[in-house]
Parts: C-alpha cells; sequence; structure tokens
C-alpha cells in the first residue's frame, strides 16, 4: 500500500459544506447520483463513474436521494496522471468491476482489500489513462524538470514564493505554469508548493529536528503552524 491511504465505502446526502483536502480523493459510483462541485466545474457521479479530486481543490457535494461510493483517500503522486482538468467521470474499463469487488471485500472484511486494493485502482485507473492519451500529446512541448523545480524551491522558504516565481523559474507565464502544473501534477500550484514545504517539513522532523526550528527552516509563520499541518497528514 502506497504512502497515507485508505480505502472505504461512504454514503452521502446532504451538503456538509465547501472543503479542500492536502491530498487526492478518489471516488467511484456503486449506487445512486452524486453531484459534486469541483474547484468551481460541475461533476456528477453516477454508478458505473468516477472523479479524482486533486490536493487543494475545493470541492462540495450533495445526493438528494442518497449515493454510495467507495472512497480512496491517497497521498500517492501517480494519482496526478488520473486527475483530469475538467474532472470528467469515466471510469477506465477495468476499474469499474475492481471497484464493485473491492466493496463487497470490504463489506466482508477481507484485509487485503484494505492491504493492496489502492495499488490495484491506481493500476487499473493509470492503464485506462494512458491507452487514450496520444504518442504524440506532449512531444511540441518542453518537459517541466520537476525534480530541479523542487530542490530550487526547497531553497527558497525564507521567502514567500509565488505562482509568478515558480513560472519564472522555468521559463513560462503564471497561466502556462498553473495550467502545466495541473496537467503534469494533478494539483493547482500553490497546492503543489504546500506539499513541497511539508514534504521538507516532514523530513527535517524525522532526524528528530526540534519543531520550531523545522518551522522557521520551512517558512511555517510559527511551530503551531507546522505541528497542525502534520497532523492532517498524519491523518489522512
Amino acid at each position: 500500500m502506497g504512502p497515507a491511504e485508505s480505502l472505504s465505502l461512504r454514503r452521502y446526502g446532504a451538503s456538509p459544506g465547501s472543503h479542500s483536502h492536502d491530498h487526492f480523493q478518489i471516488l467511484l459510483g456503486l449506487s445512486g447520483t452524486l453531484d459534486l462541485e469541483v474547484d468551481g466545474h460541475g461533476v456528477r457521479v453516477a454508478p458505473g463513474g468516477g472523479c479524482v479530486i486533486a490536493p487543494g481543490d475545493r470541492h462540495d457535494f450533495e445526493s438528494s436521494r442518497g449515493s454510495v461510493c467507495l472512497v480512496l483517500d491517497s497521498a500517492h503522486p501517480g494519482w496526478a496522471q488520473c486527475a483530469s482538468p475538467h474532472n470528467t467521470t469515466a471510469l477506465p474499463t477495468d476499474a469499474g468491476p475492481l471497484a464493485h469487488y473491492l466493496a463487497i471485500a470490504l463489506q466482508q472484511g477481507r484485509p487485503l482489500a484494505q492491504t493492496h486494493g489502492p495499488a490495484l485502482l491506481l493500476e487499473a485507473w493509470l492503464g485506462g489513462v494512458h491507452s487514450h492519451i496520444p504518442p504524440a500529446s506532449t512531444a511540441r512541448r518542453r518537459a517541466i524538470d520537476w525534480p530541479a523545480l523542487r530542490q530550487w524551491a526547497a531553497q527558497q522558504w525564507h521567502r514567500e514564493l509565488t505562482v509568478a516565481d515558480l513560472a519564472a523559474q522555468v521559463h513560462l507565464s503564471p497561466s502556462q505554469f498553473a495550467a502545466r502544473c495541473r496537467e503534469d501534477q494533478g494539483m493547482g500550484a500553490m497546492a503543489w508548493l504546500r506539499s513541497q514545504r511539508l514534504a521538507q517539513a516532514q523530513l527535517l522532523r524525522g532526524t528528530g529536528m526540534a519543531v520550531a526550528e523545522v518551522a522557521r527552516r520551512t517558512g511555517y509563520r510559527s511551530p503551531s503552524a507546522l505541528t497542525a499541518a502534520l497532523r492532517r497528514t498524519a491523518h489522512l
């Protein structure tokens, strides 16, 4: 099982209000119809449909007659390749039957469903995504060196970075960079930046460094702000 992954069956009804997560949330419709608004786009998840919500995307949902979905909360970076900028709901061919099997397995308490289900869902979804991407779809665009950008950002935590700062580093306009970040990483530019800052903080805390010093080095406004961010990640 990948990092911070949890598979569950959830029933949806009245709207709980708009919110967002620091992780990917994947919904696969089993029964009923679930209406969502994800980052300003309307999405409907019916049986056989699904939706990948990227980290940082504000979303709200409502099901007037009730809906049941298989839900995966995951911090696995592979889901960035599955998140659609338009939140389309067509499931890859293999994902639908797999979702129904995993739903039954969870109800019956089969432990392997929770252990291996997240990885199997990602594999099935990626297979469907890649089968519909033309080989030359990205050949005309210069690739962003994301590892190099991560390394550069890690040296800038002492100041408040903006989308324009990130865009300038890779020689793109802010709007171009924002679009490419959503396409390549499955999340908005600032959500991506927050995820990198938090990853650096987790790495430093893992060495035994004091929370106050980690907060200072990674640009969190206070030790308590860092502690809250780490706590949210620990409970994904």
